[in-house]
C-alpha cells in the first residue's frame, strides 16, 4: 500500500475533518479543527493547510463561505492510514453474542437474521450473503409412499440441506416400484452436479425403469431444481429505511432511487465472491466511485467475509454515505463476522473483557509506547 506524502499536521488536520464530519454532518471550519487535533498553530496556518488539502483532493468545499468536507479520495487515506482501531465495549460485545446465539436450523434464516442485526447494529442498509457451494450432489434418496396414488420423495445434498416434496399421482404406485426407483436414483443420480444430469443418463436410467419410467422423470425434475437452489447464492438485505435518519439521503427522490436498488437489484451488490476472497476476512470498503453500480457512487459499501462450514463462505456488508465511521463499521462487522463463523462451527465464544484503548497515536508516527 503507498503511503500518503503528507505532513504529520496535515494527516492530523486531515482526520480531524474527516472525524468530526462523521459526527456532526456539516462542514468543518479551520477553528473546530483548532481544537479537535490539538494544533499549536494559528488559524491561518490550519485554513492554509486545509486549502493545500482540498488541493490535492482530499477535502472539498461544499459552499464558499463554508467550511470542509472529506472527499471519497480523503476517506481512502482516513480508512488506509489514519483511522485508529476501535475497541468494542464490553456491552456491545454481549448484545452481539446474545443476537447470534439463536438456534436456527436453516441457513436462509440465519444469513437473514444475521443481515437485520447488522443494520440493527450500525444504523445503515444491511446485506447478507450466502455464497453457494462450488460442487452441490445429492448424496441420497430416500421414497416414503404415503398410499397408493403419493408418495414423498427425500433428497439430501453434500451440504447437508435436506430438502422433500410430495407428488400426487394420476394412477397408482406399488411399494415395489418405489423400491426399484429408490435404487436407480441412488445408483445413477448421486454425487453428480446438476451439470452432469445429461440426457444419455436421463435415458439409460429411464430404460433400467421400466414400467416405472415415468416416475424417474418426475422425481429428477424435483432433484435438479433442489441443486439450482442450492448453486445459487441467497442475498438478504435489511434496513433500507435506516437511509432516511442521515441527512444525506433528506432528497426523498435520491434516498428512494437507492432503496429501490437495495430491493430490485441486490443481486448487483459488490460482494466478495467465494472465489474472490482467498480466505481473507479483513473487511472491504469501497468508497464512492470506487463502486461500479451507479447507484452506489454517492455511497460507500462495507463487507467482510464469514466461514458457513463445507467449503461455503458467507458475506455480511452495508451500505450508507461517505460519512460513515469507518473504523466502527470496521470493528462491528468484523467482530460479527468471525462470531458468526464460530456460530456455524458451534464455538461461539464468551464476550471478552473489556480492554482500554490503544495509546493515542500521531498520524504517521509513533504512539508513546513506540511504533508498532
Amino acid at each position: 500500500m503507498n503511503q500518503v506524502n503528507l505532513t504529520p499536521r496535515r494527516k492530523r488536520i486531515l482526520r480531524a475533518v474527516v472525524e468530526n464530519y462523521i459526527e456532526t454532518a456539516e462542514p468543518v471550519g479551520s477553528k473546530s479543527i483548532a481544537k479537535l487535533a490539538h494544533l499549536d498553530c494559528s488559524s491561518a496556518t490550519i485554513r492554509n493547510d486545509m486549502a493545500a488539502l482540498e488541493k490535492m483532493g482530499y477535502l472539498e468545499q461544499p459552499h464558499t463561505s463554508a467550511g470542509r468536507i472529506p472527499s471519497a479520495k480523503g476517506y481512502r487515506i482516513y480508512v488506509n492510514e489514519l483511522m485508529e482501531e476501535h475497541k468494542l465495549s464490553l456491552q456491545e460485545t454481549e448484545r452481539i453474542n446474545e443476537s447470534l446465539h439463536l438456534k436456527m436450523r436453516e441457513l436462509d434464516r440465519v444469513i437473514d437474521q444475521a443481515g437485520k442485526l447488522v443494520s440493527q447494529f450500525t444504523n445503515y442498509p444491511a446485506f447478507a450473503v450466502a455464497a453457494g457451494k462450488e460442487r452441490v450432489t445429492i448424496t441420497r434418496y430416500d421414497l416414503l409412499m404415503i398410499d397408493q396414488n403419493s408418495f414423498i420423495c427425500v433428497a439430501m445434498t453434500n451440504g447437508a440441506v435436506v430438502k422433500n416434496k410430495l407428488f400426487h399421482l394420476p394412477s397408482n404406485v406399488t411399494e415395489p416400484q418405489l423400491q426399484l426407483l429408490n435404487a436407480l436414483l441412488n445408483t445413477s443420480f448421486t454425487n453428480k452436479t446438476l451439470s452432469e444430469f445429461s440426457s444419455d443418463l436421463m435415458e439409460t436410467a429411464q430404460k433400467a425403469a421400466g414400467s416405472s419410467y415415468g416416475l424417474i422423470s418426475l422425481v429428477v425434475s424435483f432433484a435438479m431444481d433442489v441443486l439450482q437452489d442450492a448453486e445459487q447464492s441467497s442475498i438478504h438485505t435489511a434496513g433500507a429505511s435506516h437511509l432516511l435518519e442521515h441527512p444525506e439521503y433528506q432528497d426523498v427522490e435520491k434516498a428512494h432511487k437507492l432503496m429501490n436498488y437495495l430491493a430490485d437489484d441486490k443481486s448487483l451488490l459488490p460482494y466478495v465472491k467465494q472465489d474472490d476472497s482467498g480466505g481473507d476476512t479483513t473487511p472491504k470498503v469501497l468508497i464512492g466511485p470506487e463502486n461500479i453500480a451507479e447507484e452506489l457512487k454517492d455511497t460507500s459499501v462495507v463487507m467482510a467475509t464469514y466461514d458457513i462450514g463445507d467449503g461455503m463462505r458467507g458475506v455480511i456488508g452495508v451500505v450508507g454515505p461517505t460519512r460513515m465511521d469507518y473504523a466502527q463499521i470496521t470493528a462491528k462487522l468484523s467482530y460479527m463476522a468471525d462470531n458468526l463463523s464460530k456460530l456455524f462451527g458451534n464455538q461461539l465464544p464468551q464476550a471478552p473483557q473489556p480492554k482500554g484503548l490503544n495509546p493515542p497515536k500521531e498520524p504517521g508516527g509513533e504512539s508513546s509506547e513506540g511504533s508498532e
